[in-house]
Formats: structure tokens, C-alpha cells, sequence
């Protein structure tokens, strides 16, 4: 079985793969650090199957450098070796055309990489973060880059902390955009804001590269701002889930199990939306 770590600044995501199957996933802050004891006790309390014997592989795509070790350790003492850790530096399926590619978050890499082998291009992945991002990829399997805002939570919190007179609220969509009462306002303000800036920046994309992409968003809001958008088509919540699979394939195409037979023993010093949503339909 394959699992795969997605570490983000304010969630982690995991899944474990049967195949080419995600058999199950699941989130967790990543605000709180853990150990590497931890996390091995964790992954194997949430995946139980890593517990029992077979051939076992990992993935991981972090953008926190400081967790990154903790979950490397956890995913080497479960699968028995050490996990595949993406980058720029490795296959992606996916020509990344940064002026920096090593500058490139490891998610973007997954989120290409699944867009393009499972949506074709061109495609627009919006995700929703800590930071909404917006990555662009055109024919000839090209990453051109994007656009990085920030995030609808982070703007939101970030306004509270910073205006004396407004307090926490539910995000949610309002029935009005016209808000009856501060909080209604807030609500209207932040979740039409957002709607509005994923519209604007994939028309203005869309423009600019002379394309009609696919877009598809991907994270934690995703389907709650897919509802009132004009450009959002798809929703994939596992879509960087099945990035990292996609790049593990690419990596070691003989899958899990051959991959583990062939890797040296580890040192002795280490303990062993939903569905689819159809707005248009492209050229």
C-alpha cells in the first residue's frame, strides 16, 4: 500500500492508496509539532493496515520544512524504507517552467501533476489554504506558474485581529449579499470576496495565456465557493492525494511492492466536490 503525507502550514493531509485506489484519507492540524514516535503511533492508529505485515511505500510533499523530518521518520519506519520525497528535482509528468523551479511548493508539483494526467490541459487548479493558490499548466505538459493570494481563513482571521469591533464568525454563504447585521456583512464580504477573486484572476489568466482552461478546485473550501462561482468546474478534494500517487508511479513504476524488494534494509540505528461539478463544456 501506498501512503501519502501532504504537510501544509495548517493542515496535514494524509491517504493511504490500495493500488491506484484512495482507500481512505484524513486531516490533522499541523500547528501542533509532533515527533516522529508520535506520528508513527498516529499513522498506524488511522491506518491500521501499515500496522500489518506487506509491502508498504510513502509519499510526502511538504511545505514546512521544520515538520518535514518528523513525518520522513514516521513514514520510513512504517514502510521500511525511505519515502519519496517530491520536489523539482524529481519526475512530475509535469515540465515546471518557473524562473526558480526548486522554488516550486511540493503541493503545486502534486496538484499539476494530478490536474494534468487526470483533467488534461490547459487546466487551473485553485486551492484553498492557508494560501489560495492558482496554478496554470498549458499544452506540452508545461507549469507556468501562478498566483498566490492570500488564503480565505487568513484574510478573514487577520481582519478580526486587526479591526477592534469585529468579532469571530461563522464562515458560511449568505443568503444576501447585502448584510443585515455585522456579522451577515462579514460573511457577505469575505465569502463573496473570494468567489469574486477566483472569477476575476481565472478570467484575467484565461486572457492573458490566450487558453480555455479546466478549472478545478481542490481544499477545504473549496466546495462551499464552487457554489457561487462562475469559472469553478470541478471539484477534486483528493486531487493533491492523487498528485503524489501520480508522481510515485512516475518514480517507481513497478509500484510498492517490487520498489521494497529492491531497497536496502534500514540502518539498524533507525527503529524499524465529492463528485464532479459541470458548469461549460470546453473546446
Amino acid at each position: 500500500m501506498l501512503l501519502a503525507i501532504d504537510v501544509g502550514n495548517t493542515e496535514v493531509t494524509l491517504g493511504l492508496f490500495d493500488g491506484r485506489r484512495l482507500a481512505r484519507s484524513f486531516r490533522l492540524s499541523s500547528e501542533t509539532r509532533r515527533t516522529a514516535d508520535e506520528l508513527t503511533l498516529y499513522l498506524t492508529q488511522v491506518f491500521p493496515e501499515l500496522a500489518m505485515r506487506g509491502e508498504h511505500a510513502g509519499v510526502i510533499a511538504s511545505v514546512v520544512p521544520t515538520a518535514t523530518p518528523s513525518y520522513m521518520e514516521a513514514a520510513r519506519r512504517l514502510c521500511g524504507r525511505d519515502p519519496l520525497e517530491v520536489s523539482s528535482l524529481i519526475p512530475s509528468g509535469v515540465e515546471i517552467d518557473y524562473r526558480d523551479p526548486q522554488s516550486t511548493g511540493a503541493d503545486r508539483i502534486a496538484n499539476a501533476a494530478a490536474a494534468l494526467r487526470l483533467y488534461g490541459a490547459p487546466v487551473i487548479v485553485v486551492d484553498f489554504g492557508t494560501a489560495t493558490t492558482f496554478d496554470v499548466i498549458v499544452k506540452d505538459r508545461r507549469y507556468i506558474g501562478g498566483v498566490i493570494a492570500p488564503g480565505v481563513i487568513t484574510g478573514a482571521d487577520h481582519l478580526i485581529r486587526r479591526a477592534a469591533r469585529l468579532s469571530a464568525f461563522e464562515l458560511r454563504a449568505p443568503e444576501h449579499v447585502v448584510g443585515r447585521s455585522t456579522e451577515e456583512s462579514l460573511q457577505s464580504g469575505v465569502y463573496y470576496g473570494a468567489v469574486g477573486q477566483v472569477d476575476a484572476i481565472v478570467r484575467r489568466i484565461a486572457a492573458e495565456e490566450r487558453i480555455r482552461p479546466m478549472v478545478v478546485a481542490t481544499g477545504g473550501l473549496a466546495s462551499m465557493i464552487a457554489v457561487h462561482s462562475e469559472t469553478i468546474e470541478k471539484v477534486d478534494p483528493d486531487l493533491t492525494l492523487h498528485g503524489l500517487r501520480i508522481i510515485y508511479e512516475l518514480n517507481h513504476p513497478d509500484g510498492p511492492e517490487k520498489t521494497q524488494a529492491a531497497a536496502p534494509k534500514p540502518s539498524p540505528r533507525r527503529d524499524p466536490k465529492r463528485g464532479a461539478k459541470s458548469k461549460r463544456n470546453r473546446k
